[in-house]
């Protein structure tokens, strides 16, 4: 029966075999030193040659970088060891010697790398990343699923638009036209009507010809829906989800933090509640900064990185003007310029994780949206429907998995963080 590394540490002082791959080895001339790895972690085996059969000490000479094995040794605690722990190497069995690897322990091309992302997830860093992204969901969902959501999948394929058709991606369905969703939300609301709070996790899709080191083709996003809550209780809701999510990986994430050499200080100041500035105090802080900045544009990522960093922890911006927001926002009522909405600003240049808002639930105001959009008014009837049967308060948000992970990560760009990214030159693998 095998062993994994990542539970070594049970095994001290008895005989293991492991299923491995080597990363990498070195010699003394009388010692192997193998790194092994199964992907529940990485350990060294020590290979004396004094103490194991000349054929498997020949075999070991030959091991190439990836090449795949069977391992049988003793475990040995050892403090100099990264992992606390090496292996006393006893029995090799080779199940391929590996061809020579493309992605040698050197530097490489960003293009080069993502040409064989299939293979450049092997190596450390990248695996840390994925560890952190899988550890947030975990942690994202438990938190939701306790705090009284019920989880709800909502369609891929969808007839109309959330947000208007400019950036969706057409398709066929049989005779009719249809889009890749770019958002759930509005499957969600409906979900509310019925369950109280929901949420959704799954891929969506925004054909946005966008190079930048914020933007993927496809993403993954954590959308909540809670009926009977404004937009100040969903503020409360979403901060509070967010502390927990980073202070869970702060906890149980220090390995793969460390081998990303991430500074944790900006993370560990992320306490409830957070900063909010509205859209106002925004444009008059850039243009104190002097940004030439006017009431109505829409911030780019310069603008939110100068706002962020007037604060220490991730800033609500709130009430953006009704123009730039979505038709399904509601207008606060003492000033319907603007919306009641917020978006959540990640410290150090990270930008957006969290857009939110209270959504219209008034029916006549819903038309008059349908109609100042040119939303076809048949698409949307089963939408309207939520506001004529049994209308409520109700509120929302959409988190985007990749740019949190990025953030939390410390990277320079989100292409690292989902296993095959797909972006504007990037359909392959």
């Amino acid at each position: 029966m095998l062993t994994t590394i990542g539970n070594i540490s049970a095994h001290v002082g008895q005989q293991v075999r492991l299923g491995v791959w080597l990363y990498n080895k070195r010699s003394s001339g009388k010692i192997q030193f193998l790194q092994l790895r199964d992907g529940t972690g990485t350990i060294q085996g020590v290979m004396v040659k004094k103490t194991v059969p000349a054929e498997m000490w020949d075999m070991a000479t030959h091991l190439t970088q990836e090449s795949s094995l069977y391992v049988e040794g003793t475990v040995r605690a050892d403090e100099r060891a990264p992992s606390g722990y090496e292996l006393d190497v006893t029995g090799l069995e080779v199940i391929q010697i590996a061809e020579e690897y493309p992605i040698s322990l050197k530097e490489h091309g960003v293009e080069f790398l993502m040409d064989h992302r299939h293979l450049w997830l092997r190596s450390p860093r990248q695996q840390a990343i994925l560890r952190i992204r899988a550890e947030l969901i975990r942690s994202l969902q438990e938190w939701l699923n306790q705090d009284g959501f019920t989880r709800v999948d909502p369609p891929v394929l969808t007839p109309s638009s959330c947000e208007g058709t400019t950036n969706l991606f057409h398709t066929k369905y049989f005779d009719e036209d249809a889009y890749l969703t770019q958002s759930g939300q509005l499957y969600m609301e409906a979900a509310a009507m019925a369950l109280g709070r929901v949420y959704s996790f799954g891929p969506t899709f925004r054909a946005e010809k966008s190079k930048t080191r914020r933007h993927l083709i496809e993403f993954w996003m954590i959308e909540p829906e809670m009926a009977f809550v404004d937009h100040e209780e969903s503020l409360g809701i979403q901060e509070r989800m967010m502390a927990h999510v980073i202070r869970h990986v702060l906890t149980h994430c220090g390995e793969e933090l460390r081998i990303l050499q991430r500074d944790t200080s900006a993370l560990e100041k992320v306490t409830a509640p957070f900063p909010r500035i509205t859209y106002d105090e925004a444009v008059e802080l850039l243009q104190r900064e002097g940004f030439d900045f006017t009431w109505g544009e829409d911030f780019g990522a310069p603008h939110e990185t100068k706002i962020a960093e007037s604060f220490d922890k991730p800033v609500f911006i709130t009430h953006y003007p009704t123009e730039l927001k979505a038709f399904y926002m509601k207008p606060d009522p003492s000033r319907p310029e603007v919306v009641l909405c917020a978006d959540l600003i990640a410290p150090e240049g990270y930008g957006e994780i969290i857009g939110g808002s209270q959504r219209i639930d008034d029916p006549k105001l819903m038309e008059e949206r349908f109609s100042q959009h040119q939303l076809p008014r048949e698409a949307y009837e089963w939408y309207q429907d939520l506001r004529k049967y049994g209308t409520v308060p109700h509120s929302g948000y959409g988190l985007g998995l990749e740019r949190l992970v990025a953030w939390i990560c410390g990277l320079n760009h989100v292409r690292e963080t989902i296993p095959f990214p797909r972006m504007l030159n990037r359909l392959y693998p």
